[in-house]
């Protein structure tokens, strides 16, 4: 469907961003090295958003971050994805409203 695109950046400088004050954050962490920041060179896949039960799978493949169609997708329906948070950092509450809502964005496993 789209490719999550943004600024290469290390873990170093996505410490940095993720700390400053009124910048809009829309970091994807793409392995142990790379983030990808959308709000610098994104495509608008990163004002897709969360659910617990989406329509989007994510795919990392060959350092590229692919959003796929996990289903036919009815026109007007909201693109959504898993943001799969770790369950390591902050809870951030969800409020998808899908049947299968863990409540959290963050993973429970």
């Amino acid at each position: 469907m789209i490719e999550y695109t943004g600024e290469r950046i290390s873990r170093k400088e996505t410490r940095r961003r993720s700390d400053e004050q009124g910048r809009l954050i829309y970091l994807f962490t793409l392995d142990n090295y790379w983030t990808l920041d959308g709000a610098v060179g994104g495509s608008g896949a990163e004002y897709i958003n969360h659910c617990c039960d989406p329509n989007i799978l994510t795919v990392i493949r060959n350092g590229h971050i692919l959003y796929m169609s996990r289903r036919p997708i009815r026109k007007g329906e909201e693109l959504t994805v898993d943001y799969h948070f770790s369950k390591d950092i902050e809870r951030i509450p969800c409020k998808c409203g899908a049947e299968k809502c863990r409540g959290t964005i963050n993973l429970l496993i």
